[in-house]
């Protein structure tokens, strides 16, 4: 992972709606890299300070997914694509409900969409 990756699972961590769940991929960061990822079994596992989500993982997207639903009591809220111009593509996080977006602007990446979807839970 990137530092700007590493800077953004702490800021999912630091979440008032994080909690680690079952299957989500982890690791601890050494001299500004995630080394020895884990997959959670055992939620009684010892987390210290070190350790963050790696969110290029598949399934740690998909349970982050599940918290900023949980979060914002949606559980069909979403994160999409919504332009490919030569920018590249941006995200939004949405609510089903009235189709509003969960936060004011949009993002680089899918997981740095559902942390801002998360820390924007009120």
């Amino acid at each position: 992972m990137t530092e700007e990756q590493i800077a953004l699972a702490r800021r999912a961590v630091a979440c008032k709606g994080w909690r680690w769940m079952p299957g989500m991929l982890h690791g601890t960061v050494a001299g500004g890299e995630l080394r020895v990822c884990y997959r959670m079994g055992d939620l009684t596992l010892y987390l210290d300070a070190d350790r963050v989500p790696d969110l290029t993982d598949p399934a740690t997207l998909g349970c982050l997914l599940a918290l900023v639903r949980e979060a914002h009591e949606d559980e069909c809220a979403c994160v999409f694509p919504i332009d490919y111009g030569p920018g590249g593509v941006r995200w939004v996080a949405r609510l089903t409900a009235g189709g509003r977006d969960m936060t004011q602007q949009v993002h680089v990446s899918e997981a740095e969409a559902l942390v801002a979807a998360l820390e924007a839970t009120p």
